[in-house]
């Protein structure tokens, strides 16, 4: 199919809606009444929902929800396993294609900008597999000299991505400079390069919110049920297994805060606290990137029930 073709089957399709928001805004629960509606079916767009056996602390929708409504790239990875955003888009993009050949409706649902990024945007991304001997001497290198250092090092070469990142950034500067240091490449350069085909679909875009007193007092519930429904457990589990507390699946909201509990170094009321507190401050972030993307269609203060109806007289 050359691109004329491809864009004028991009004309006539219909559009993926896309159902995004901060954490607990409510996201899950308009989509599942969205595709009841539809006919649809539901995409993940969450980095962490895609890993089997984290299921509280992400929110993941429950076994009966999933057995409502058809969803996909949940439970497609074990806990440690790497799953890149290039291998995201390629998995998400086939799903989607396979729902509307099935004569279905699509629904993007999730948090997760990089995710959101590569499907709307529809980023291209270049095969480009780590090094690990080179990142390994850029990690020495920022242990002996100071992430500080390193960063200003990113800067000199590639001074777009360093103005986007902080001193706690570490992983994402040291991936800037190693894929630099490979290609001769910046990633700025190779980010305006992946953006010049287009999406492979039209998208029709809507996000959830609540003002923020409110926002915050439902995630504020949230990490309450979490608990409740057995996430302290849900952690034990995963450690049980044999996971590295440092990887990136205990490093997630709602699981490095427990770690510390179960060695008997903080209490679970303080640990609740600062799982509500590093969450509030994730929805802050999620909202300065979803504020940024172009045709979004807010939402604000609405129940699913009124979400959904909003929508469906919105496509």
């Amino acid at each position: 199919m050359n691109q004329d073709q491809d864009n004028e089957l991009r004309k006539t399709q219909k559009p993926v809606l896309v159902i995004a928001g901060p954490t607990a805004s409510g996201k899950t629960a308009t989509a599942l009444l969205l595709c009841q509606r539809l006919n649809g079916e539901i995409v993940s767009a969450d980095s962490m929902q895609i890993y089997r056996g984290m299921d509280i602390g992400t929110a993941k929708a429950t076994r009966q929800e999933q057995n409502l409504i058809e969803h996909h790239l949940l439970d497609i990875r074990e806990p440690g396993e790497h799953y890149s955003v290039a291998q995201y888009k390629k998995d998400a993009t086939m799903a989607i294609q396979d729902i509307f050949l099935r004569g279905r409706q699509p629904v993007l649902c999730g948090g997760t900008g990089q995710y959101l990024s590569a499907m709307i945007e529809g980023i291209s991304f270049f095969p480009q597999p780590p090094d690990y001997s080179l990142r390994a001497r850029l990690v020495e290198r920022s242990e002996r000299l100071g992430i500080e250092q390193v960063l200003a090092e990113l800067a000199a070469v590639d001074p777009e991505s360093a103005a986007k990142l902080a001193p706690g950034d570490r992983k994402r500067i040291i991936r800037a400079l190693e894929v630099y240091y490979q290609t001769g490449m910046t990633i700025s350069q190779q980010n305006q390069l992946s953006k010049q085909k287009g999406p492979d679909f039209s998208f029709r875009i809507f996000g959830l919110s609540h003002d923020r007193e409110i926002l915050y007092e439902r995630i504020n519930q949230r990490v309450g049920q979490m608990i409740d429904a057995g996430l302290i457990d849900e952690v034990r589990q995963l450690l049980a297994m044999g996971l590295d507390p440092a990887s990136t699946c205990l490093q997630a909201i709602g699981y490095k805060e427990v770690l510390p509990y179960l060695v008997g170094e903080k209490s679970l009321e303080v640990v609740a606290d600062n799982i509500r507190r590093a969450s509030r401050r994730y929805a802050k972030r999620q909202m300065t990137w979803l504020k940024k993307i172009i045709g979004i269609h807010w939402l604000n203060n609405h129940s699913p029930e009124e979400n959904t109806n909003i929508i469906l007289n919105n496509i």
